[in-house]
């Protein structure tokens, strides 16, 4: 029997699983692809800008130090990855997920027409991990860390999350970096609390980049650098 069409205005479930740390949903609106985990709306694929910017700034700051490894933390649906594979600068791409089933959607799924290319590039590797566990147990050494895996500092998915942001959290970031390498960390909203973190774990050049939205408060990156 023919299914009836599913209108615009009602978001379909295309899929729902139980993840490691709790319940992940894929979900279609309209034109629209968006991952919701435990009820707490994460990203969609309605623009993309400020995950082009947390690459981009991370990027620019490394004051064109030549093919730098990034670790970005977070797929999501695919534009941090997407946008750093599309820049032939970027040397060694690895994308840390915890949630086996958003790696299965680009792999697999329908978020696979975002990352296609990016899954196939030879510099790209994919880590099923968390990304603190991968922090501290990881021999490996980056030249960036693009962070996208909550929405922002104050605004974890998961409470276990919020440790990352503290400044003992901050300071194991900084151990996985090179000297002189930038933590670049997207926020949905400025934490002027988030960046006296950042400096009183040592980083330098601590900045914040605004995304205008539109509508409320921007979406920003934080930026610093550890020092060289």
């Amino acid at each position: 029997m023919p299914t009836s069409p599913v209108s615009d205005d009602v978001p379909e479930v295309l899929d729902r699983r139980e993840g490691p740390h709790g319940e992940v949903v894929l979900r279609r609106h309209g034109d629209l692809l968006q991952i919701i985990a435990n009820g707490c709306f994460l990203m969609d694929t309605s623009d993309g800008r400020s995950e082009r910017l947390l690459v981009d700034a991370a990027l620019a700051a490394l004051d064109a130090r030549p093919a730098p490894k990034v670790l970005i933390g977070g797929l999501g649906v695919g534009f941090s990855l997407a946008h750093a594979a599309a820049d032939p600068r970027w040397g060694r791409i690895t994308v840390v997920e915890r949630e086996p089933a958003v790696v299965d959607w680009h792999r697999h799924g329908p978020l696979g027409a975002f990352s296609r290319a990016a899954l196939d590039d030879p510099r790209t590797e994919i880590v099923e991990d968390d990304l603190i566990a991968h922090v501290d147990e990881t021999c490996a050494t980056y030249d960036a860390l693009c962070l996208d895996i909550d929405n922002g500092p104050g605004w974890t998915v998961t409470e276990g999350n919020a440790g990352l942001y503290s400044e003992a959290g901050i300071a194991r970031c900084a151990r996985a970096l090179t000297p002189g390498g930038v933590l670049a960390v997207w926020s949905a909203q400025p934490s002027p609390e988030f960046e006296g973190t950042l400096r009183n774990a040592g980083f330098q050049r601590v900045r914040t980049e605004e995304v205008e939205v539109a509508r409320g408060v921007p979406d920003v990156v934080h930026l610093a650098v550890r020092p060289g």
